[in-house]
């Protein structure tokens, strides 16, 4: 039996983030994204309440708190109405640091990070042309003496405009020459204030939420070697395990989009008069709440598993991808049906739940897409064969 009934220490982490998010109410999130503006001062305030820094250990700075604290901090930011995504890489990214940064990266960042110094938010991965085919991305990273030369382009890399740092994924060994499909691949922790000067250029992407998405081009840029995080050519495996943890997170969020969609369809149907009486009094109403709730607290068991998994040391793999399907389809059918509860005060800004329902949106696409994990259940968990 998973129990989700949280510590003394959870609840009072929930209580904090949930009093920090009521100076950001609505309107501070409407305005910024009238004007597609990054939430800096909500970031800072998440900062320098130590939240960001919830997964670096105590001996850097940070908090050294559980990966399912963690969940607590991200599903408490989006159940309150605000936007987590400005913010969550710090948490997920750091992940690949701490596992496989040499003590002399991690002395002279995480210290850094923690403070607010310097910010680890961009996650270079994706490109135009291979999608979530990671292992045909084209960057590339080729050795010169002291350094190395970086050329290519990624996209879907949020945040770009505004980190400090960016871990970047690049090949280091042509496909053919590696030692096997997987081998090849290296991180690289890039100092971007330096970098913009240097052959590095940012091209921002208008979608349907403020998501601060970018372009990144690389034209020749050299980086010192030094920036190579862990064993050359083994990039691959590490970012694995750091998608496992961004997985879950990022499911967290989901649940917390849920139960903000579920709160505020609940107070509109008991509220809304039709009819002389509240509309939540009839059942074509009640009914698609009450299973969107129930949707949504089955996802949040598969959530409080995966972290627990995660913070015990397992391997978590199955229950990440579970995880982050079944909190990213809850998320969305909660937001589908609020809006529907909402009728046409749905589509009208000032309420809220348009933003929220262009937000949630994203989740059953990226990270990773609902089909791209049910390939990885039909093969991994269930033998079936492999379908890409």
């Amino acid at each position: 039996m998973i129990d989700t009934r949280e510590t003394e220490d959870l609840a009072a982490i929930r209580a904090a983030v949930r009093s920090l998010c009521a100076d950001f109410p609505g309107e501070y999130w409407r305005a910024k994204d009238a004007a597609r503006a990054y939430p800096a001062e909500f970031v800072d305030a998440l900062t320098k309440a130590g939240f960001l820094a919830a997964l670096i250990p105590a001996e850097h700075g940070g908090s050294g708190l559980s990966l399912e604290a963690a969940c607590v901090i991200m599903e408490e930011i989006q159940a309150c109405g605000c936007n987590g995504s400005s913010a969550h890489a710090q948490m997920y990214i750091m992940n690949t640091l701490l596992r496989y940064g040499s003590p002399e990266q991690k002395a002279h960042y995480l210290p850094r990070i923690a403070s607010g110094a310097l910010r680890l938010q961009a996650f270079g991965v994706s490109e135009p042309t291979s999608g979530t085919d990671t292992l045909s991305l084209k960057t590339r990273a080729v050795r010169k003496g002291d350094s190395y030369i970086v050329s290519g382009q990624k996209i879907w890399t949020s945040r770009a405009e505004h980190s400090d740092l960016m871990l970047l994924l690049a090949r280091t060994t042509p496909r053919e020459e590696a030692a096997s499909r997987t081998e090849g691949l290296s991180i690289f922790l890039v100092d971007m204030r330096a970098a913009l000067s240097k052959g590095m250029t940012i091209k921002p992407i208008r979608t349907m939420m403020n998501h601060s998405s970018c372009e990144v081009f690389f034209d020749d840029l050299e980086i010192p070697a030094s920036s190579l995080v862990g064993e050359e050519g083994k990039g691959f495996r590490y970012i694995l395990s750091g998608m496992n943890a961004e997985r879950i997170l990022i499911a967290a969020e989901c649940i917390g989009d849920a139960k903000w969609f579920i709160e505020k369809a609940t107070g509109y149907a008991r509220e809304r008069q039709v009819f002389g009486r509240p509309i939540g009094q009839n059942q074509g109403v009640q009914f698609p709440i009450a299973r969107a709730y129930a949707q949504m607290r089955a996802a949040e068991l598969m959530v409080h598993h995966a972290a627990r998994v995660y913070d015990e040391g397992g391997n978590p793999g199955a229950e990440a991808n579970m995880a982050k399907l079944l909190a990213s389809e809850a998320s969305w059918a909660a937001a589908d049906m609020c809006v529907q509860t909402f009728g046409g005060f749905g589509f009208a800004e000032e309420y809220d739940v348009e933003r929220k329902f262009r937000e949630a949106r994203l989740y059953t696409v990226a990270p990773i897409s609902t089909n791209l994990i049910l390939s990885y259940l039909a093969e991994h968990v269930l033998g079936l064969p492999r379908s890409y």
